[in-house]
């Protein structure tokens, strides 16, 4: 058995994740996520901003007291998209490196995709032949990742998140029908671009992992709290998220703070993750996704012992 602790500092949020890796198996001891908005102003300056940094740090501080609570002997984390971007990515790297005694390093656009696959079919039958593909939407990039039999057969980044993409089209509140159908409009043509025909037409399975897919099915079920138990394996179809995608795009941040089931600090972003959810969904032609409360911090989990 190992105690590991990994971090995950995204462009939306900072989680962290505590567990036992026992014989291959994740045994979850201790799940944190802080919206942190690392990624706040970095499309327009292309620079990560000194209180978006502030509030990283703030949350490892707590991470860190939780780390040393738990006795976690590996410690590491991962950087992603805002962190790549950055033009002082390399420089806040090595500050959290430091501060916080992480093995932390900025990942690529490739390995993020493979580690998120690991993770997320961590608890499914590995000799299973049909073809799934994993959506990861983030902050600033959005990973897709189709496998089967337990194996990555193709995998891409694209530069579509929910930060990145609300930042760049959405400037009403609640935003306006012109600004959705640009926002739509962008990501599909950037998801169409990253994903052949052929891996396209191989897809029967969609499997949804991360803050706005876990987000949709805790709304759809109402859950206050939140209940991962609950929403792990939860199936939405695609009329639900249309739908959702109508209710929180017609009413202001404010009264979508206080809708059931969404955390108030995801708010901002959710509807900028509906809008790319179903644009893969489109793009593959599938009918419905199955939501996953494992991903990336699971995967890193495995891989560092």
């Amino acid at each position: 058995m190992t105690r590991v602790a990994v971090v995950d500092v995204g462009t939306n949020s900072t989680r962290l994740l505590v567990a036992d890796v026992v014989d291959g198996a994740v045994q979850e001891l201790d799940r944190r996520s802080i919206v942190t908005r690392l990624g706040q102003g970095l499309e327009a300056s292309g620079r990560l901003g000194d209180e978006p940094q502030a509030r990283v740090f703030r949350a490892l501080d707590e991470y860190a007291e939780a780390m040393d609570g738990h006795g976690a002997g590996v410690r590491t984390a991962v950087l992603t998209s805002a962190v790549r971007d950055a033009a002082n990515g390399d420089e806040f790297t090595a500050t959290v490196r430091e501060r916080y005694g992480l093995d932390a390093e900025t990942i690529s656009g490739d390995e993020e995709a493979r580690l998120t696959y690991l993770g997320a079919t961590v608890a499914r039958d590995r000799s299973d032949p049909s073809t799934l593909l994993v959506v990861d939407i983030g902050g600033g990039s959005t990973e897709l990742v189709a496998g089967s039999a337990g194996e990555v057969r193709f995998h891409v980044s694209t530069q579509v998140g929910v930060v990145r993409h609300s930042e760049r089209h959405l400037e009403h509140d609640p935003p306006k029908p012109q600004e959705l159908d640009a926002l739509a409009a962008d990501a599909r043509e950037t998801l169409a671009a990253a994903l052949p025909g052929e891996v396209r037409d191989a897809v029967e399975h969609v499997v949804a992992v991360a803050g706005t897919a876990t987000m949709t099915a805790a709304m759809d079920l109402r859950l206050e709290p939140y209940d991962s138990a609950a929403v792990e394996g939860h199936v939405l179809p695609i009329a639900t998220l249309r739908r959702q995608l109508e209710q929180l795009a017609s009413v202001p941040l404010a009264e979508r703070r206080g809708i059931p089931g969404l955390h108030p600090d995801r708010a901002p972003t959710i509807v900028a993750g509906v809008a790319i959810l179903l644009e893969v969904l489109g793009l593959v032609g599938a009918e419905q996704v199955q939501v996953s409360d494992r991903d990336i911090l699971w995967g890193r989990a495995l891989d560092a012992v």
